[in-house]
Order: structure tokens, then sequence, then C-alpha cells
């Protein structure tokens, strides 16, 4: 079934169950919400990033996971499930964020597996959990758990320079990045964020991140 299809089928009493199952005992039973949940993101943002591949420029930034853009889904949850998530998979690091962002936040990644014996495993799972450091505070995470409550915050993309995405995204689709310069992220990160619509009415936050060097 594809992504999209789905999406169709899943309600939101359904998804928000998802966020719980990522904290189950079961390996099994997380990793199945990891992908389900990976596959929702990624089909939300889909269609944006398809126009926007459509310039070469910018489709040469991007960094491949198994030949598909490599993506990470932001699922931002309450701080209690936040650490039982966090817990039931090993505690697994925590990123290290800029003091000034109110995030907390670790990944979590999951080899997807193939349908059949001749697939091959397709692009890894990747999820970014992310809570606030202050519940009820002016920080993006504060804001978006108290808008819409536990939910699928953002979809990640790794670019080899976020500079030139970002200066191509305003020069040929006249998509402007929410913060005039490109600014720190988690782990020494360097990133910038862009607010976009879809066809359906719906609203995704897409994060284009350069990793490190």
């Amino acid at each position: 079934m594809t992504s999209f299809g789905m999406r169709k089928m899943i309600d939101a009493s359904t998804i928000r169950d998802l966020f719980s199952h990522l904290a189950a005992p079961g390996d099994q039973v997380r990793q199945q919400a990891a992908q389900m949940l990976f596959d929702l993101g990624r089909a939300l943002s889909r269609e944006t990033l398809e126009h926007w591949t459509q310039n070469a420029d910018f489709r040469s930034l991007l960094i491949s996971d198994q030949d598909s853009p490599r993506a990470t889904v932001g699922i931002a949850v309450t701080p209690e499930l936040f650490a039982r998530i966090r817990e039931a998979n090993g505690a697994p690091k925590l990123a290290n964020v800029p003091p000034d962002q109110d995030a907390i936040e670790f990944e979590l990644h999951f080899s997807r597996a193939p349908q059949t014996a001749k697939d091959s495993p397709g692009a890894n799972v990747r999820l970014d959990i992310l809570t606030t450091q202050k519940p009820g505070g002016e920080g993006a995470i504060a804001k978006f758990l108290k808008k819409f409550g536990e939910g699928i915050q953002q979809v990640e993309y790794e670019v080899s320079n976020v500079d030139s995405a970002t200066k191509i995204l305003s020069d040929n689709f006249n998509q402007k990045a929410i913060y005039p310069a490109t600014r720190p992220g988690a782990d020494g990160t360097r990133v910038n964020f862009f607010l976009v619509s879809t066809s359906g009415g719906k609203k995704i936050l897409i994060e284009l991140v350069e990793s490190a060097h």
C-alpha cells in the first residue's frame, strides 16, 4: 500500500495511538509504529519535495539514503511520553540542543524490513523525538503541543549546504525560510525551516539540515 493510501485509512485517534506504541515493551510493536509514522511524515512532505527537486541544483544538494532523500520525521510529545519512549528504546543519547532553544530530543533509527526476499530494504526509518524543557513555555515545541497536542511536528531533509539550498528555494520557488539566516541546530548542525502548504489544505514544517563537518 502506498503511503498516501495508508494515510487515508488511518484516523487521528489511531495516529495518536502510534505515539504511545513507540514506548511499548515489544520491539516489533515499536518498529511498526515508527515505520508508520515515518511514512506518514514523508507522505505529508512528498508533494513539496517533488516540486522542489524539479530544480537540478536543489536536487544535487540532497543527501540520499537508499536512493531516497534522507528524511527524519520529527514527533512532538509530552515530557511524560518522551521519558517513556526513551526508556523503552534503551535510553538513546540526548542531542546537544543550543541552550536558547526550548527543546529536548533524541533520534530513533530502525531498518525497514523488505516486503519480500527480493525487495531492497528501502530508506531507513528515522524519527526525531522532541519535547519541551518548559511545559507551557514559549518555545516552538511547547507552542506546538499547546495548539495541536502530540503529533508530527516537522519533516527534516539533509542537505550538503543549507545556505545554497535556501537560496535556491527563495530564487526559484519564492519559498522564504522562517529565519532570515541559517541557525545552529542540534549536535552542531546548521538548519533552516520552511512552512509549506499541501494541496490538501494542510501545512507542514520542513527543516533543511546540514550535518556538522
